[in-house]
């Protein structure tokens, strides 16, 4: 099995997600169009922001990726996936971008590109690349809280607070990190035992690697989750 780290943001840095339609939009589509078969027409009649379009039969999926992560920002995504079947991965992320793209340009009157090129697909090769993918994409969300920002810079100590880090990915939801912490939050999108054998014992590792960026001198009794 191959895993692949993959990417894509806004053309010109532009947002791609304006509000909660969207991301909803774009998390449906995740799982919508992770199967072989097209999407009929009656998709487009989805009308809620649960993961399955009630008007769609009910019929036997054929997945053509496996999603272990992912995570919406404003301007981009990053997803964590392997292929199922050949040609698999290429053919999900051409119908994920231009499902997408044409649900934002019609409801958000606009035309043209709406994403800033190819998809970006890495090859996860290297086991330190592996332990650290996933907690990786969970922790872009601290982009958006104060004092956090430069946290890819954790050996210069930029995660201050190991406890409110936590807290605040537990208040975003668009991203996987909830299901694997036992909160259900979109459970159908991800396959979990990858990156874990028991309940919660990725949310435990993601815990203690931030544990490891706090600095000795500081209060580990007030910055440590027990």
């Amino acid at each position: 099995m191959e895993l692949f780290h993959v990417l894509n943001r806004g053309v010109d840095g532009r947002q791609i997600y304006m509000d909660d339609r969207d991301r909803a939009r774009f998390v449906h589509n995740l799982y919508e169009f992770n199967d072989t078969a097209l999407a009929g027409s009656t998709y487009y009649s989805f009308r809620n922001l649960g993961l399955v379009n009630p008007d769609l039969p009910k019929r036997i999926r054929e997945k053509l990726v496996e999603i272990y992560g992912w995570v919406l920002m404003k301007n981009h995504y990053h997803l964590l996936l392997s292929e199922l079947v050949e040609g698999g991965l290429s053919l999900f992320l051409r119908k994920l971008n231009t499902g997408y793209a044409n649900y934002f340009n019609l409801r958000h009157e606009r035309k043209g590109t709406l994403f800033q090129g190819r998809t970006k697909k890495i090859l996860i090769e290297r086991q330190a690349h592996f332990l650290y993918i996933l907690h990786y994409i969970h922790l872009n969300p601290l982009d958006y809280l104060k004092g956090f920002e430069n946290w890819r810079e954790r050996s210069k100590g930029h995660i201050p607070n190991a406890r409110e880090a936590l807290k605040y990915l537990e208040t975003y939801r668009w991203s996987s990190y909830l299901d694997y912490a036992g909160k259900k939050n979109f459970p159908s999108l991800i396959t979990k035992d990858f990156f874990e054998d028991r309940p919660d014992e990725y949310a435990v590792d993601l815990r203690d690697y931030l544990r490891s960026t706090v600095e000795p001198h500081q209060d580990f009794a007030k910055l440590w989750l027990e």
